[in-house]
């Protein structure tokens, strides 16, 4: 599962590739925790355990994808 995150006056987004057994609606309820409360920091570990710190003051977006297979590479359809 990706998640994309835009943050506030940058015109790139953070992209974190969470571990294929993620539960969709643990992140959409860690997202919304974070970004409630004031001051709050938004936790994410990536595939590869490396852990991430998004303050939420600086979250301008988050988008909660599904599984790799979207993805194409190269030419063609």
């Amino acid at each position: 599962m990706d998640v994309r995150i835009g943050v506030l006056h940058t015109p790139k987004e953070i992209e974190i590739e969470l571990p294929a057994d993620a539960d969709h609606d643990a992140v959409r309820s860690k997202v919304e925790a974070a970004l409630s409360g004031d001051n709050g920091v938004l936790w994410l570990t990536d595939r590869h355990g490396a852990e991430f710190a998004l303050p939420s003051s600086r979250i301008a977006w988050v988008q909660v994808g599904s599984a790799d297979s979207e993805r194409r590479i190269g030419f063609g359809s």
